[in-house]
């Protein structure tokens, strides 16, 4: 079953990339009492990913920020050193890794990359989470990057 609107995020387990290393991320602290644009990407270092829907985020992050979003957040089914690697000129946006699909499973947006050498990952979609419920939800149509991009969400604020 799909995650809708208004219900609570499951807790997974996220890991984020710091100075020094991997670090896992505590779900109630990360999105408790505090407004999250969260976006997630079939895969860090992709077409798509790399060259609008990350730069969308870092570009409009004042804006987004000014609208009441208290940090950006992104997510793939990638490593942590991945995510490390493809958000480090990205300061303004903490890479959530989900290395084993859980998190992508647990809210029903799996997609099937394997025809692409990927396996299974994350759709792209985007949602606000306001302490840890989900206020708005984004899910892209196949091939599509519209409603998932940081303009779209700025129109929801």
């Amino acid at each position: 079953m799909t995650i809708s609107e208004g219900d609570k995020l499951p807790k997974t387990n996220f890991i984020t990339m710091t100075a020094e290393g991997p670090k896992p991320v505590d779900h109630d602290e990360f999105f408790g009492g505090r407004k999250i644009a969260l976006f997630s990407v079939p895969g860090a270092f992709t077409p798509t990913c790399s060259a609008k829907h990350l730069p969308s985020y870092v570009e409009k992050a004042d804006e987004l920020k000014s609208k009441g979003i208290d940090e950006i957040a992104t997510t793939a089914v990638n490593d942590a050193f991945v995510m490390g690697e493809w958000t480090k000129d990205a300061d303004q946006v903490t890479p959530l890794a989900d290395g084993n699909g859980d998190f992508v499973e647990a809210i029903g947006l799996t997609m099937d990359g394997s025809g692409f050498g990927m396996g299974q990952r994350g759709q792209r979609f985007s949602m606000i989470v306001n302490d840890g419920v989900v206020e708005k939800l984004n899910v892209e149509a196949p091939g599509e990057y519209k409603v998932s991009s940081a303009e779209y969400m700025l129109d929801q604020l």
